[in-house]
């Protein structure tokens, strides 16, 4: 009996990727508008590897990119970039399809809904308020209240142990197999792949279902219940 159901947020709830790429496309042209002199490819491209670099929530990356390209920070070309960013963050951060009709119907059904991120709290509960999901999860765990990042196990047993349930009372639903998958796999909960949130052209996720789309979780869901 499924009595609790896991999210990762990024990728899996929220078109995280999506939005990064655009909110770096409007700063990158800000800047440039501005007066900065590059290559706006490149510079785009830049950015990029050096969120990956040193972490998809660093604040201070363009002020990183500005002393690389130029050797030192100008206000005026980072204020561009950071009042760009910040507009285009706004304007493109979106929920994937049918994600609020399924969060809705799995808390109809007195399913317990949580989220384990390994994004800052700040950061998370930002993008869950601005999607109006603050009302619906009965927790939300984040980096910084686990302090371990996936594929440690220690933010699915402090999920399971504040929903109250068993291992295998619960399934994880997440985008990235090394870690959502194989994190809560070792404690025994059932995992689904989104693989509508796929970064990584993955062929083999590992999980016990993978979905094309979030609404097929509620279908899952049935077919262990009834």
């Amino acid at each position: 009996m499924i009595k609790a159901v896991i999210f990762d947020l990024d990728n899996t709830l929220l078109d995280f990727i999506s939005m990064k790429e655009s909110a770096v496309t409007s700063a990158v042209h800000a800047m440039i508008e501005a007066g900065l002199d590059i290559d706006e490819e490149n510079s785009y491209e830049r950015i990029l590897e050096l969120y990956q670099e040193t972490g998809w929530e660093n604040q201070q990356i363009f002020d990183i990119f500005l002393k690389e390209k130029t050797g030192e920070v100008n206000n005026k070309y980072l204020a561009a970039a950071i009042v760009s960013y910040r507009r285009a963050r706004e304007a493109t951060l979106r929920l994937y399809p049918d994600v609020q009709r399924t969060l809705i119907i799995l808390a109809k059904k007195g399913i317990k809904l949580a989220v384990v991120s390994d994004a800052p709290s700040r950061e998370a509960w930002m993008r869950i308020y601005y999607l109006n999901l603050h009302h619906v999860f009965d927790l939300v765990l984040t980096f910084d209240d686990i302090g371990e990042r996936k594929p440690s196990p220690k933010g699915f047993e402090l999920a399971l142990s504040k929903l109250a349930v068993q291992p295998e009372e619960a399934l994880m639903v997440g985008d990235w197999p090394e870690r959502d998958v194989a994190g809560a796999s070792k404690l025994g909960i059932k995992t689904i792949y989104a693989k509508y949130g796929d970064t990584f052209g993955t062929v083999e996720s590992g999980a016990d279902w993978d979905v094309e789309n979030i609404y097929e979780v509620v279908g899952i869901i049935k077919s262990l219940n009834d």
